[in-house]
């Protein structure tokens, strides 16, 4: 059920360079400061997780990476460019609560292959497939349970064909079996050739999910590594107070 479909985008560009760039990247909304003086650098494949407490940022950093945010201050660069609509529509975002459209679940993937300029329905039944809703495609898409929503939402962006999916949660509030399922979907994407940009607040999801970790607190970056050195050794106090369930102020 998991082996994703190979895209035409990753058959025709197996080799993309998706190395992310952040140089000061900073945003202030009304004088208060949300994101501070970040630099990073993401290798250009697997699944990042940005972690951290409420209010830290992670939203806003994967907002600000796929451009619905302007920032304040500092540099995106994606493979060496700066944002534009051109890399924008190489991306797709999917956030905590799916937004589907008053459609069938087929019409919803029929909607981003026909923005492609593509009417394929054999790609269409394939994702459909792929997320254990092909036996639903006749059903309007807000009937579906909080589970089958969001993999429909999933479905759909990667119908785009995306070099990059931003994740925004997605499996909060829902049930462990609809966790399971999107959690090997996710990793279908990223070994079919997707860079995964993933928020979560679930420590355990992210052990089994990253391959990397980004952790922000208060707006700023706090650690970056690979996934199993950080959770075997986090180098700031706030780290291990977050992942030993302590409050974090």
């Amino acid at each position: 059920m998991f082996d994703a479909p190979a895209s035409p985008a990753q058959r025709a560009a197996p080799e993309r360079d998706l190395r992310l760039e952040l140089s000061g990247l900073s945003l202030a909304i009304d004088g208060q400061v949300w994101i501070r003086d970040i630099n990073l650098t993401l290798a250009p494949s697997g699944i990042t997780v940005l972690m951290g407490a409420n209010g830290a940022g992670k939203s806003l950093l994967l907002r600000l990476l796929h451009g619905l945010v302007p920032p304040s201050a500092g540099a995106i660069l994606w493979g060496g460019e700066p944002m534009s609509e051109r890399l924008r529509r190489r991306q797709a975002l999917v956030f905590q609560k799916p937004v589907l459209l008053r459609r069938s679940v087929a019409g919803n993937i029929d909607f981003a292959l026909a923005a492609r300029g593509r009417r394929d329905r054999a790609r269409r039944d394939a994702l459909l497939s792929h997320v254990g809703l092909l036996a639903h495609a006749g059903r309007p898409a807000r009937l579906l349970s909080g589970g089958e929503q969001q993999r429909l939402a999933i479905a759909r962006a990667l119908a785009t064909d995306p070099e990059v999916l931003f994740l925004d949660e997605p499996t909060a509030s829902l049930d462990p079996a609809s966790v399971l399922v999107i959690q090997e979907i996710v990793r279908a994407a990223r070994d079919a050739g997707t860079r995964i940009l993933f928020v979560s607040h679930d420590a355990a999801q992210a052990r089994r999910l990253a391959d990397d970790v980004v952790f922000l607190h208060d707006g700023a970056l706090v650690e970056h590594g690979p996934a199993e050195a950080f959770f075997a050794r986090p180098s700031s106090a706030v780290a291990r107070d977050y992942l030993a369930g302590r409050i974090v102020v």
